[in-house]
């Protein structure tokens, strides 16, 4: 792959639409193509990468942020010829807990299609840095994207099945990004994925929580193309 016209597939997080790449996507230079994955269709992870993968180009850098780093590993491990390399942003290896299954399903019966207007303030305010935690144009920004992805992709995502991902098979050059103050996503759960990974590098973005692509678009941007510079692609 020419670097000049390299081609990139982004896949946004939960309850998040195409929309959250906009700040990172303009850092790039002007000629890569760069694809933005859309989570509207497919039930399951395997289905929503099968889905992402018959829109995509031939072969590609795929970057997954936090349940797109999933789907993103799915695809890698099962496609391994159409990735070129792979960059996890603030995402896992960890299955969802009883606990967070529990607190999904309770969220799921307390809405409708009538009443769901994106995710809620208080779990908007988990994925946010400390002080930008009661930022309401932030939080509004968020929750347009999950009003417009809608009550019923609310549900598939709340009940995905994260587990039996394996990361080991995985032989692309692979960049894994946490965020210093992410809330969500620790930086423990960064290592592992980074310990699970052969040959994977590990980088740490400062003064941001999970939200990276919103709050510190430019440093993770300059973390990307610092890293794919690296490669010969």
């Amino acid at each position: 792959m020419n670097q000049q016209h390299l081609s990139m597939v982004l896949i946004p997080g939960f309850m998040l639409d195409e929309s959250l790449w906009d700040k990172v996507i303009p850092k790039f230079p002007h000629t890569w193509n760069n694809f933005r994955a859309s989570l509207k269709h497919g039930q399951t992870i395997e289905e929503i990468a099968k889905h992402i993968l018959h829109n995509a180009p031939p072969r590609f850098v795929l970057v997954g942020f936090s349940l797109g780093g999933y789907i993103a590993r799915t695809i890698a491990q099962k496609y391994p010829e159409r990735i070129s390399a792979l960059i996890l942003v603030a995402s896992s290896l960890r299955p969802d807990s009883e606990k967070q299954k529990q607190l999904k399903i309770a969220a799921i019966q307390a809405a409708s299609a009538g009443t769901f207007h994106g995710l809620s303030k208080t779990a908007i305010a988990k994925s946010l840095h400390p002080n930008h935690a009661d930022n309401r144009q932030l939080i509004q920004r968020i929750q347009g994207m999950g009003e417009n992805l809608g009550f019923e992709r609310f549900k598939v995502q709340s009940l995905l099945n994260r587990s039996n991902i394996r990361s080991d098979a995985i032989q692309c050059p692979t960049l894994i990004i946490s965020a210093a103050q992410d809330r969500l996503r620790s930086l423990d759960e960064a290592q592992e994925l980074h310990q699970s990974i052969a040959h994977s590098q590990l980088d740490t973005i400062e003064n941001t929580g999970h939200m990276i692509p919103l709050k510190q678009p430019e440093a993770l941007a300059d973390s990307m193309l610092k890293w794919l510079n690296t490669l010969r692609l």
